[in-house]
């Protein structure tokens, strides 16, 4: 029998919310499935289930608010593994978990305080099939989806069918969500938590330098001519397959910072700053992001984004970010530079591409130019280190064509 716990989210949470099963008792599951819709501070996430087998008994009911570490569910058949562990950041340690309740014992004893009456496993409805936007305005508007019939094909429910739902008067959500105003508020107090544990624990130091785009937009341009509208690129593509490259020449920025010590990842999870609609933000991950094509990783990024402004990221990409990049060039920032996302050791910047006077080959011309920074922790890495990093990527970017 393994235990499926409330895995930690991230740096900051302690506690989370069940949502949403997604499963009942008798379901079979495998590794990777999503089981839960979870809500923390930085919104609702889907988290998968690192065991295979069936649902035993789920222990905490939908609307329940838990420690970390908490057993939510029991899966018989699964061998009780690493896999089945709480999903946790690394570097962040689970809560003390709540003990499963042990199997009644078959001895003819009578127990020194009488057995409480066996509590049968919560009812879960049927997932009613909705978009993240139509749940929201439903808890917004107290409207029980499950008393609304989907007009779409697939029989999904649309935001007009929440809005006539509410009209006509459905019976109300048995817990109405806090407005968006809350939800920021919440957002930005589990940033701050974070980001002053960041530069409370981690010794940044800092670098900058300036790279030359012409040769990356101009061999960007030309592969665009020959691409539909949906199929083009980028410039953003560009700088996150440098970064994720440049990794592999110098691997002190990729991975993590625990128990006194730099734990190196392989894998290059390529974090994403991603604002959201209500202000707030995350940096969810591209899994193998120097292993994507151009095509791929552009198409990773679409997804992503808009999963993550419509509340459907998943867990793993949630926790699994080894390096983050933040670009704030649409908003005009020559010049950013990042806090760590602990445990992570290191965080590149990048800003508005800026046509500048530029010397090349000793003349004189004008060239799209884009300040890219470092933040590092100097237990990881050092200048030296850092400086070689932000090279590699400058270098890369001056043969495109092979990125």
């Amino acid at each position: 029998m393994a235990e499926f716990r409330m895995p930690a989210l991230g740096a900051d949470m302690e506690t989370g919310k069940v949502a949403q099963w997604l499963v009942k008792p008798g379901d079979r599951v495998a590794r990777g499935d999503i089981v839960a819709v979870v809500e923390t501070q930085k919104g609702a996430i889907d988290v998968e289930i690192f065991a295979s087998g069936v649902i035993q008994q789920l222990l905490v009911p939908e609307g329940s608010e838990v420690p970390v570490g908490t057993v939510l569910a029991l899966v018989d058949g699964a061998t009780p593994t690493a896999a089945t562990a709480p999903l946790t950041q690394p570097g962040v340690p689970a809560a003390s978990p709540v003990p499963a309740p042990s199997a009644p014992s078959t001895a003819a004893a009578t127990p020194a305080v009488p057995p409480a009456s066996p509590v049968a496993p919560p009812v879960v409805p049927p997932r009613v099939r909705a978009s993240p936007a139509a749940r929201r305005l439903a808890a917004e508007l107290g409207v029980d989806l499950a008393t609304v019939t989907g007009t779409r094909l697939d029989g999904a429910v649309t935001l007009d069918d929440v809005r006539a739902a509410a009209a006509a008067g459905a019976a109300p959500a048995a817990a109405a969500a806090p407005d968006a105003g809350d939800r920021a508020a919440a957002m930005r107090a589990a940033i701050a938590t974070a980001m002053a544990r960041s530069k409370r624990e981690i010794p940044h130091y800092y670098l900058g330098t300036e790279i030359d785009l012409g040769r990356a937009l101009g061999w960007l341009e030309e592969a665009n001519r020959r691409r539909s509208i949906g199929e083009r690129l980028l410039p953003a593509v560009l700088l996150l397959k440098a970064t994720a490259l440049a990794v592999r020449e110098v691997p002190e920025v990729n991975g993590f910072w625990v128990d006194g010590a730099f734990r190196p990842s392989t894998p290059v999870h390529l974090g994403v700053a991603i604002s959201l609609p209500h202000g707030g933000l995350v940096a969810p991950a591209i899994h193998d992001a120097d292993g994507l094509s151009l095509d791929a990783l552009m198409a990773a990024l679409r997804d992503l984004v808009e999963r993550a402004r419509s509340g459907r990221l998943r867990g793993s990409e949630v926790t699994d970010s080894t390096i983050t990049v933040t670009n704030l060039g649409d908003q005009g920032v020559g010049t950013v530079y990042g806090v760590i996302y602990p445990p992570q050791v290191a965080l590149v910047g990048f800003g508005a591409v800026r046509q500048r006077p530029w010397a090349v080959d000793g003349l004189l011309g004008v060239r799209p130019i884009v300040g890219a920074t470092l933040s590092a922790d100097h237990r990881a890495s050092v200048g030296h280190r850092g400086a070689r990093f932000l090279a590699a990527i400058d270098h890369l970017l001056q043969e495109p064509e092979k990125l």
